[in-house]
């Protein structure tokens, strides 16, 4: 990235700026007189000397003055935004405008309009605040925007990014521990293990097991086999498979996939293992904003909140 920001790209974008501006101003200026031409006997041929089917010439008159006048109006335009606006380089202009700036000036607005009712909800705990219809809509609002890009609109997740409807959790699923996830974010790595488990009969067998383990479709003599090679697995998922939310590891004994329930699949997560990040959103939103989104978030799992996910609606109590 040090190629991109050294001072030679400073340079060149003024250069190129500068010389762009200049060379429009000269093309403009050589069309603005028509060249004299004449023709054996002297006379002035206002012609460029092309002529088509005997007698269609093609004039050499000048660009209509208002024409000229409008694109020369566009290079003092130019030359005037340069001076004030950045655009020369690093060159920050004599307004010092930045879209920065711009956008932390909103923010501050923004946070002078709802600050108060931020801070509000952060005086009440995530429950009471699940159960305010006003928050729920707030919540909802904040993860439209930030989290929906991974969880989905309705926050059923997809492949590689948990459904947060259901009460399936790999690090727990209390208001508290949901508000710390989104807060500081979490990284979730389960390392490769097929050397680990032994050769490629081996970890089909594990899969198979690890599919026992849930009732689900699978052949019960590769499971029996694989039963022993689980042994690799049982510290982070435990000796029966059913997980561990202080390690992240997901429970086994469901019939809930993060990444598909298939054989190959769950074959090529024991060879490669997997590697997911979620960021933290603490210094991005703030802890008043997280608090009403982790309270958003809670309610989509727990009848508690008095929010029913299916209906999208409160129920009255």
């Amino acid at each position: 990235m040090a190629d991109f920001t050294s001072g030679f790209w400073d340079g060149f974008i003024i250069v190129l700026t500068v010389l762009g501006i200049v060379g429009c101003g000269l093309l403009l200026w050589s069309q603005s007189t028509s060249t004299v031409r004449r023709t054996a006997d002297g006379k002035i041929d206002p012609s460029t000397g092309h002529i088509w089917d005997e007698d269609l010439a093609e004039l050499n008159n000048p660009l209509p003055r208002w024409w000229m006048w409008l694109f020369y109006l566009t290079i003092v335009f130019s030359v005037g935004y340069l001076v004030l606006y950045p655009g020369l380089g690093s060159y920050a202009g004599k307004l010092s405008w930045a879209s920065t700036g711009e956008y932390k000036e909103e923010l501050k607005a923004a946070d002078a309009q709802y600050g108060p009712l931020f801070a509000q909800y952060m005086q009440q705990d995530l429950k009471t605040v699940a159960a305010d219809p006003q928050a729920h809509a707030i919540g909802q609002r904040l993860f439209l925007t930030y989290c929906a890009q991974c969880h989905g609109s309705d926050a059923r997740g997809s492949k590689g990014f948990p459904n947060l409807t259901d009460n399936d959790w790999l690090h727990g699923g209390t208001p508290e521990i949901i508000k710390t996830t989104i807060m500081e974010g979490r990284h979730g790595v389960m390392p490769p293990m097929g050397a680990a488990v032994g050769s490629d009969d081996d970890v089909k067998n594990v899969a198979h097991y690890v599919l026992s383990l849930s009732g689900s479709s699978h052949d019960p003599i590769k499971a029996v086999f694989g039963k022993s090679k689980f042994g690799a697995c049982m510290a982070c998922h435990g000796p029966g498979g059913t997980g561990n939310q202080a390690l992240g590891a997901p429970n086994l004994t469901d019939k809930i996939w993060l990444y598909g329930g298939g054989v190959d699949t769950i074959m090529e997560t024991i060879r490669k293992g997997r590697d997911n990040t979620m960021p933290a959103f603490k210094d991005f939103l703030g802890e008043p904003k997280v608090h009403v989104l982790a309270a958003y978030v809670w309610s989509l799992s727990n009848t508690d909140s008095g929010f029913n996910s299916k209906t999208g609606e409160y129920e009255k109590r």
